[in-house]
């Protein structure tokens, strides 16, 4: 038999097996390392976030940084409250000194009225007893003047005789023209008196009738009597409410102005008043121990590493606010306060830490 020959390759045949597979361990290998890096990179990620979540949950030092502008909308309903209550405060002034001016007056007046009520009393009383004293005496008078007037009556009577002999006389030319006129003047002013002694009679008849009977003259008195005592009422009453309404506006004052001053303590005012530049943090109420006064305020980087003091707490406000959790993304409830910066851009982070750095570094 004869042996078989084996033939001999090229050596360049087998490369190309050999180099697909390297390359295909090399795939994998950089697959197995991209996976690894990748869970790692993944489970690290989660153990962050874990441990952010931790920290935020468990740290009470931390404040969230809040910008306030004049043109948002609390600020404006803020203003627009506040300049409400000034003008309704500066309204209640004025009609308190209107109120005050009136009373002033009125007090004036009754005391006026006051002071007319006795003499007018007086005056009254006086002309009673006046005419009770005259009354009788102007009756008797009158009597006595009725029966003068009678007895002239009938002189008068007699006129007209002396009348009718003067013509007779005249025509038989026993007296003159002249002396016949002068008699005439003479019985002329005869009539003439008697006729003023009726009216007079007349006169004293009403005379009598006012002082012995209550006239319409006296109702007049009286009317302004009572019209006086009136007019003194309603001015009690006028003023008696006018002292009630100062009473209740000034205790209405009293609330506005102690209403603008809680105003005047609040964030808002201090946004809104055109002081400069205000920076603000909201505090929840479960980490307010950490807050005081002049306590410091660290800015941290990742907003919990590397941190660095940047300021200090100015004011701490009282009021509730409502804000949202910079990392739960919760709502949350809690209280302002006020920081004096150093670096200003602080204002911007998502979170600071008051009165010390929360991982002392």
């Amino acid at each position: 038999m004869s042996t078989p020959t084996i033939k001999k390759l090229p050596a360049n045949s087998v490369k190309p097996p050999v180099l697909q597979m390297l390359m295909q361990k090399s795939v994998v290998t950089i697959y197995r390392i991209v996976a690894i890096i990748t869970l790692y990179a993944v489970l690290l990620g989660v153990l962050a976030y874990g441990f952010v979540m931790g920290f935020y949950a468990i740290n009470t030092s931390w404040a969230a940084p809040v910008i306030l502008s004049p043109a948002d909308d609390r600020s404006l309903d803020f203003t627009a409250k506040l300049v409400t209550s000034k003008q309704s405060l500066e309204d209640l002034k004025l009609d308190l000194n209107r109120l005050q001016s009136s009373i002033t007056e009125m007090t004036q007046h009754r005391a006026a009225l006051l002071a007319l009520a006795p003499e007018l009393q007086a005056a009254i009383a006086r002309e009673k007893i006046h005419a009770r004293a005259t009354g009788p005496q102007l009756s008797q008078l009158d009597q006595q003047k009725q029966a003068d007037n009678a007895k002239t009556q009938g002189v008068m009577a007699q006129v007209k005789q002396v009348e009718t002999s003067i013509d007779k006389d005249l025509s038989a030319g026993l007296i003159t023209k002249g002396d016949a006129a002068t008699q005439r003047v003479a019985l002329n002013q005869a009539q003439s008196n008697f006729t003023d002694s009726k009216i007079s009679e007349v006169l004293l008849t009403d005379s009598v009738l006012d002082k012995t009977t209550t006239g319409t003259k006296s109702i007049d008195v009286l009317d302004k009597q009572a019209e006086l005592h009136s007019e003194i009422a309603q001015l009690d009453i006028a003023i008696s409410l006018a002292e009630k309404q100062i009473h209740e506006e000034s205790q209405q004052v009293d609330r506005l102005k102690q209403a603008i001053a809680t105003a005047r303590q609040t964030p808002y005012y201090l946004s809104v008043s055109g002081g400069g530049k205000i920076n603000f943090a909201f505090v929840p109420y479960d980490n307010q121990k950490s807050v005081s006064v002049g306590a410091p305020v660290y800015d941290c980087y990742l907003n919990m590493v590397a941190c660095r003091k940047v300021g200090m707490v100015k004011q701490i406000f009282t009021g509730e606010e409502h804000a949202i959790h910079p990392i739960f993304r919760t709502d949350m409830r809690g209280s302002m306060i006020q920081m004096d910066l150093d670096r200003p851009e602080s204002a911007k982070s998502k979170t600071v830490f008051l009165n010390r750095k929360p991982l002392f570094f």
